[in-house]
Formats: structure tokens, sequence, C-alpha cells
């Protein structure tokens, strides 16, 4: 060989090039060719995205998790091999697959993994392998082309940190009558399955999984399946357990799911389903599971009617965790919640706890049909998913609790909420390009406030113009249809349009011609009605009327708007459509009557009327309020307030929307007010505009007050209906903070009693978040360190949660500044704390600062060594920035987001966009409100009745 080349450079060529793949080959001959190199042409490896060529079958998958500390290094791992079978869809000669943070034991042949033909035959010969860290795959070059058409099995022996990061396999501490336990779980959504054995971690990879655990004797395994077999084993000497589960349903890589723990569960039979409730033993014993064993048959049972598609597994577990990121998750078969979500105590639980659980149960079983059975193709959509299971997660409480009234409760929890959102120019639509979320931490953007409130809203939209029993139908034909397969939106809309047709609903154009400026572009319309002339108009609504749009719309910021609309007190029976920027509608030009649009707030926009229909709603909610419709009376202010801060109508107006609150009861307008006025809080409660507004508002709340006192025989008995208890707290809460003696006295009383005698606590669980921080607030280090105790011992989770939240109530510089410290000590407070902890900080007038300085000090720490799986750096951002209103603020704001704009705000960025937007907008809205606001919280003093005054209590 070297005599026959040694005068032709060709030669060598020829012998290097055999050295190579095709693949890389291809690359340098292109660079050859274009005298040009990586600008032109990007590695397959350097992509963030599989290519096609491969398609997963099945994943075998044996992983022992070690539940004790490696004595060398104090690391605690896990060890797995896996076989992947996967089918050759197009001849290459390159295996791309998912892995991240994974170390391989090497083949005999020194590579990673192995590679044989399924089903007997040969497979190509190996060439190299290696881990291409930043794209997060283990990268496979072969000798020769697989072939289309064949399969193949990868298999690879792996080790892995068992981390406490909260992210794929991961390990979760908790302490239990003196001991130290561990248990080894995982979140593998949305990216983090290869981080737990190597895989093609994409939502349309689906695949049949056989998983096996290998465990210490005292503990139980747990995955998606049923377990099939428990037998001893010995591994590396000791003895052991080996659990072996029934192989999944073809699922996605995202919705596996690994428990070892010594946990134990209740259960129960509901048809063909076992249902078990999984958490600690105490926990279990002492009833916490409880509520959540009753509910979930009954939800269950609802969603195979609502669906009319059977639950498709054999049995559903559902876990409570010690630590945990999210809220929960909907692992097929096997769904992990933190445990104040899941668990439910009686004794020390409040109502709002209860909802809470009873409503992330529903939405964790609806995407057992949606989003499980049927997936979406690609991140881009996420909003299908969670808008869905949020909307339905309402049906599903409804049905089992109907006493509850808890569909209304969605307007409050997720309509007007999301709105303060996508009013801003930062907002972004539902549905984005698929090819502008690739990264892992764009995927984890796409989980915000948008894609579940606003998603949940507009298919309630949706389910309203088209009919609930429409809805269904057509839901009912997609979910057949794509069983166990990945889709696309747009493919819902055909099925709807398909069961809006078979049943003759009457639409101005089709679904799928109505919902996409809805979905495509961002925000929403604002709907002006002139009742002197039936003239209707649209416009997209922007909190800020100065801020500038720079995204083009295809759709130029106009929708296809269902208004359902009342005249003096008369529902018309038909929708009425805006099908364009505007139109005449003559019978809406009303005269002397009062018209009042989007009723029960179905459609999600905002309403604005001429200054007279407004003065006549004013006076309406003076003389006879429960004429209009009590979500009505919620939307009223919240439109009113944020048309105010739009300027398009007076902030005077707005105000005086709350007049009438002295003589309401009901919740949902109550809270609407409340969250309206903190608005207000945050901009002015450091200037001279807050003790006149802590007058005006406890004023307000007194009546509401005294009510609750007599309802409940001076606080003995507990009001009957779910939303006045609701209600009962924020008239304590209103009335302790705005400085009602009675009340703060009452707190304070009842915290003593309870510091005096720690094994019997006198407060009502409803209203424990509110005392505790009413008493925290009031009093010095004394309150402070029993709270903490408190905290420490507290077995219930929910308890432990209002504690948590209390502690930051405190007005001692120096005891918040202790509290923000813990939140680096994950021995101190868990990881899945630290955000919410910083922000109830940062929501104190007297942490705000503290907060901020914090953030900024501690950024890089929190932002890198403390474990993106953990963190919620979007929430912080925006907590930390929510009080900012001055030229100072933005100017700190902008010197933060320069000093760390290099290494990036990850999944931040689009919350640090919103915080700089919003800060503008804020200091503009001072500027322009302060003296007005300040004048008519003046005049409304002056004008206070002695019946309202406090020392008449």
């Amino acid at each position: 060989m070297e005599k026959r080349c040694r005068v032709s450079w060709l030669c060598v060529l020829c012998v290097v090039l055999a050295l190579l793949s095709v693949a890389t080959i291809v690359t340098l001959w292109t660079i050859a060719l274009t005298g040009s190199g990586g600008d032109d042409v990007t590695a397959p490896w350097d992509s963030f995205r599989l290519p096609s060529a491969l398609l997963p079958e099945f994943y075998n998958i044996s992983l022992r998790p070690r539940l004790r500390p490696e004595p060398d290094s104090g690391l605690y791992l896990f060890t797995g091999r896996s076989v992947v079978q996967f089918h050759c869809e197009e001849a290459t000669d390159l295996i791309l697959i998912h892995s991240n943070k994974l170390n391989y034991t090497k083949t005999d042949q020194g590579h990673a993994a192995s590679l044989s033909a399924a089903g007997g035959g040969s497979a190509p010969a190996i060439r190299s392998t290696w881990l291409q860290l930043q794209t997060q795959f283990l990268v496979i070059e072969l000798k020769s082309q697989l072939t289309a058409g064949q399969s193949y099995r990868l298999t690879a022996d792996f080790t892995g940190e068992l981390a406490d990061d909260l992210a794929g396999f991961y390990r979760s501490e908790y302490e239990e009558d003196g001991f130290r336990k561990i248990v080894a779980t995982s979140q593998m959504h949305p990216t983090h399955a290869r981080k737990t054995f190597p895989c093609f971690d994409e939502p349309a990879m689906k695949a049949v999984f056989y998983i096996t655990l290998i465990h210490p004797p005292e503990t139980v395994a747990l995955s998606n399946g049923k377990e099939t077999d428990v037998s001893l084993v010995s591994a590396d000497g000791e003895a052991a357990l080996q659990t072996s589960f029934e192989p999944t349903e073809k699922m996605s890589t995202y919705l596996l799911a690994i428990i070892v723990s010594d946990f134990t569960h209740l259960n129960a039979t509901q048809g063909h389903t076992q249902i078990r409730i999984w958490a600690r033993r105490k926990a279990i014993e002492q009833g916490q599971g409880n509520y959540a064993l009753n509910v979930t048959g009954p939800i269950l049972d609802f969603f195979q009617s609502y669906y009319s598609i059977p639950y498709p597994l054999t049995k559903s577990d559902q876990i409570a965790l010690p630590d945990f990121y999210f809220g929960a998750m909907e692992n097929w078969g096997l769904v992990t919640y933190r445990e104040t979500n899941l668990l439910f105590d009686p004794e020390t639980s409040s109502n709002r706890n209860k909802e809470t659980t009873v409503t992330i149960i529903a939405h964790e079983l609806a995407h057992m049909w949606f989003g499980n059975l049927v997936t979406l193709l690609w991140w881009n959509e996420v909003w299908l998913n969670e808008g869905f299971a949020t909307y339905v997660s309402y049906l599903g409480a409804d049905y089992a609790e109907p006493d509850w009234s808890v569909k209304d409760l969605m307007v409050l929890d997720h309509v007007h909420k999301v709105f303060a959102v996508d009013a801003l120019s930062s907002s972004h639509p539902l549905s984005s390009k698929e090819d502008s979320v690739v990264l892992p931490e764009q995927i984890m953007e796409q989980f915000d406030t948008i894609s579940y409130s606003k998603g949940a809203a507009v298919l309630r939209m949706l389910s309203d113009f088209l009919s609930e029993a429409v809805f269904r139908q057509g839901l009912s034909s997609y979910l057949r249809h794509f069983s166990y397969g990945n889709t696309v939106g747009s493919n819902l809309w055909n099925h709807l349009d398909k069961a809006a047709q078979d049943n003759n609903v009457s639409l101005p154009r089709r679904v799928d011609a109505i919902m996409p400026p809805w979905v495509h572009q961002m925000g929403f319309p604002v709907v002006t009605i002139d009742t002197s002339t039936g003239r209707v108009s649209q416009e997209h609504f922007l909190l800020d009327p100065e801020s500038n749009v720079t995204v083009e719309s295809p759709y130029g910021y106009e929708w296809k708007v269902p208004v359902r609309w009342m005249k003096d007190g008369d529902l018309q029976e038909d929708i009425w459509w805006l099908m364009g920027r505007e139109a005449l509608n003559p019978k809406m030009s009303s005269g002397a009557s009062w018209l009042l649009a989007n009723i029960n707030v179905t459609g999600y926009y905002r309403v604005n009327y001429d200054l007279g229909n407004w003065e006549r709603l004013l006076t309406l909610l003076t003389s006879d309020h429960q004429v209009i419709p009590v979500i009505n009376r919620a939307q009223l202010m919240d439109d009113a307030f944020n048309l105010a801060r739009a300027q398009l109508v007076s902030t005077t107006l707005a105000l005086r929307t709350t007049s009438y609150l002295s003589q309401e009861t009901e919740y949902v307008p109550w809270q609407s007010a409340l969250n309206n006025l903190q608005y207000f809080h945050l901009m002015l409660d450091r200037t001279e505009v807050y003790q006149p507004m802590q007058d005006y508002i406890r004023n307000l709340v007194t009546p509401l007050y005294l009510h609750f006192k007599n309802m409940t025989s001076n606080w003995i008995h507990v009001p009957e209906k779910h939303t006045d208890q609701y209600n009962q707290v924020n008239a304590v809460l209103t009335a302790c903070r705005t400085g009602l003696t009675e009340c703060q006295n009452l707190s304070s009383t009842w915290f003593r009693w309870w510091m005096e005698n720690p094994a019997h606590n006198p407060i009502h669980p409803n209203l424990r978040s509110a005392v505790y921080c009413s008493a925290v607030a009031a009093g010095g280090e004394a309150q402070w360190d029993f709270g903490w105790s408190q905290f420490k011992e507290a077995s219930v989770a929910s308890e432990a949660s209002k504690l948590l939240s209390a502690l930051a109530c405190s007005n001692h510089t120096e005891l918040l500044k202790r509290y923000l410290s813990y939140t680096l000590n994950s021995s101190m407070i868990r990881k899945q704390d630290a955000t919410s902890i910083i922000t109830a900080v940062a929501a104190n007038k007297a942490g705000q600062d503290l907060a901020w300085d914090f953030v900024q000090d501690q950024w890089v720490y929190l932002s890198t060594d403390y474990g993106v799986g953990s963190f919620s750096f979007a929430s912080l951002i925006s907590g930390v920035t929510a009080r900012f209103s001055t030229p100072a603020d933005l100017q700190q704001l902008q010197d933060f987001v320069e000093e760390h704009k290099a290494a990036g705000f990850g999944s931040a960025s689009l919350a640090v966009s919103q915080a700089l937007e919003r800060t503008e907008a804020n200091i503009k809205w001072v500027q322009q409100n302060k003296q007005e606001v300040l004048d008519w919280f003046r005049s409304q003093s002056s004008e206070l009745t002695e019946s309202q005054e406090v020392g008449h209590l």
C-alpha cells in the first residue's frame, strides 16, 4: 500500500477518505466545492432536532438507583442498561440518540454502545461514538449504512447521578420518625428522559417501554404499567428486589415515570381500573390521601363519558412527592404531584387546598386522553395540551364537587390572570412556528400563563359558541382518529368543523377560519360598543397604548368575535358576531336602557362602552347590583381598571366601579376588585397615596367583615357555601391588612393562643393563611421564630406551605434577610419552594428591595449551580420586578440585563422582556395617574359614614 501510493497525493487522500463516514465526506466535499466552512453546512449532530431516518419501536430499560451515597465521592448514583429497537426509515450511516449527563461503559471495541439487527442478521459495525454535549446527543457513526425497512437494536450500559435537581431520574429526601429517607423519582418532561437513558427524546417519537427496576428490599418500585413480577436477586453481592412492569402503551418519552420509595398507598377499584394513592407512610396513615382516592374514580368516570373513550390503562397511580418542580405531571398511569396538590388533611387543610387537589387531579387525568393517548407533534403547540386540560379540569372538578360552582372561578383564575400578560406587546401567540422552538430552554418557555390560561380561555369560548355537546362530539372524533399517534392543532379544528356541520350549528365561518386569529397572533381585542349609535368596533388591546408592536400578524390584529349580550336584563338569545374592524348593530342602540356585553365572560376580549352606558351601569351597581350576573360584576371592574391603564376610560371611572362593594357579599366580584386594587398597592404603597387608599379599602371591607362575623357566630362556624368560605378569607385578610383594629387584635390573639399551646391550633384552616400573615406582620422575632419552628415540624404539606408564605409577611428587614438566605440552603428550604419564597418577600413592601438585591447578588449561583429543573426563573423575574415603577427601577433592571446578557436568561428570556416593558408602562402610569388617584381617595375619605368608622366596631 505504502509503495503503490508514495508518489500520488490522490492515493493518500483515498486512504483518509476511507476512514471517514459518508456524512463526513459529504461535509468536506461541500466545503471544498463552496470554499466555506460551518457557516453554510451544519453537521447533523449540531442540530437540536432529530433526523427522521430512525423511529423507535420499543425500549427495554433496566435501572438500579443507589439510595445511599458512594463512599468515595458522596454522590448518589444510578446504573442502567437500555436496549432500544428502532426502525430504519431511510438508509443512513449515522445514529443520533439523545443523551445528557450519562457516563457510558465502553464495549470491548471501545464504543459507548453496541448495535445488532433485530430478528437475526447482521448490523453495520460502529466506527466511532462520542457525546455532543451542546445538543445532548450520543453520536454513533457506522462503517456502512443501515438498511431501510429493517429494525435494529442499540444496547448501552451507563451510569448517571441521582442528583437533587428535580430533573430526569432524581433524588428526593425527607425525614420520618427521625430517619432521613431517600426517594428515587423522575421528571422526564419535557426533555429530561435523555438524562435517564439514551432515547429518541421528542414527543413524536412514540414507543413501547419495558421497564425493570432493581431496588432495596425495603422499598417498592412503581412505573407506568402494573407490576408483573417482583423477585429477590443479588446485585453486587447485595440482596435486592427486581420489579418488572407490564409494557406501556405506545407513548412519548416525556411520559415515562419510574419511582423507588418506601411509600405506602390506599387503593380502590373503579370499573376495571385499579386506583392507588401513594405517599409517605405517615401521610397515608393520617388519612391525607383519602380525599384524592374518593374523587379520582368519579373524575375518571366523567372523562370516560366526556371523551366517549374508555380509560386506556389498567391502573391509575397517583403519588405525592416531597420534592417536585411542577405542580403535577401527567405520566401515563403514574401521575406525580407536589404533596400540597394531592394530599388533603381535614384537620389542617383549607377548602382552597381541597379545591386545588380536585382541580389538579382533574387536570392530570384529562391528559390521560388529550396529551397522552393523542400527543402533539411538537412543543410549539403546547397550549393545546395544557389549555385543554386546564379548561376541562373545571368540568371534572365540577362533576366531583357539584355544589361548589367551581366553573365560575375559571374567569378569575385564568381569564383575568392571562389578560394582564397578553395585553403586553412582548406577549406571544398561542402557537409558535415549529422551527422557533428548538432549544430545551425554549421548550420550557412554552409552559407559561399564555399556554395554560389563554389556551383554556380560548377553548372555553370555542365550546361556548359551538355548544358543549358539539365540542365534545368533535373532540371524541379527534381522539379516536389519532389514538396512539401525534397531531397538529389544525386536525382538531377539522373534527370540530365536522361536528358543527353534523349538528347544523350556525357559524359565520368554519371553525378553521374562526380560530387561527385567536391562536396565531398574540393579544386580544377590546370591543367598543357605542350605545347611542349601535356602532361596534374592535382593536388590539394594549395596556400601554404607546408600546410598539413589532411583531407583524397575518391577521392584522383583527379577530372574529362572538358577542353574547343583554339589554335591561334581557339576555339576547343569539350570539352576534363582529367579523371585521367595525359593524353596525341597530339592536345595540339602547337609548336610556343599559347594555352589557360578553355575558359570563365566555369571550376572550374586553368590552368598552360610551360614557352614557358606563354611567347607567355604575348607577345600576349602586342601586340593584344583583341584576347584573355575578361574573359580569367582576368583569366590569376588571375591564374598567385595565381600560383605564390603557387610557381608554378615566382612572376615576375605574375606581367608581368599586364603590358599590360595601353592599357586595359575593366572592368573584370582591376578588376581582382586590386583584385590581393590588396594582395600585404595588405602584403607590411607598407614596403619600398609601394611607388614603388603605382608609378607603378598609371602609369598603368593614361591612363584609361584619357580615361574616355574624354569619359564623363570631367566627365559630364555617360558611356553608364554597365561595363564601373564600370570601370570608378575603374579608379577614383585607380588614387586617388595611388596619381594622378588631381584625388585627383577633389574629394576634389567636396566634398568641397557639404559641402558648403549640399542640392545639385554634385557627380554622381556612383562615390560617390570613391570620398567620397578619400576626407575623404585627409581631417580631418571637412570632417569626415560632412560625419557623412550626414549619419545620409540620407533617402536612399544605400547612407547611401556609407558614412559608406567612414568614415573608414580616416587617423586620433582618428577619427577611435571614429568610432569603435560607433559600440557598436546601436543608432549610426545599429547592422547589425557593422561588415562591423570594417572590413572597418581594411582594411585601418591606422586602421588595431586599429581594431584588438578593436576586442580583445571587443570580449567577441561582442560574448555574442551583439547577434549571428546580427553579422557576420566569416567575422569579416577574415577582421581584412587579413593583418597579420609577426611572431608577428601570435603570437597575436594564443594568442587570446588560450585566448578564452574554450568558443569557434561558427560560426567563421572555419574562425579562415583559418586565422591561411592564416597568416602562408602570412609570408612565404613575406619572399620569398618581395625583388623580390621590385626589379621589381623599375625596372618598371625607365622605365616610359613621357606621363605617373603625371606632364603631
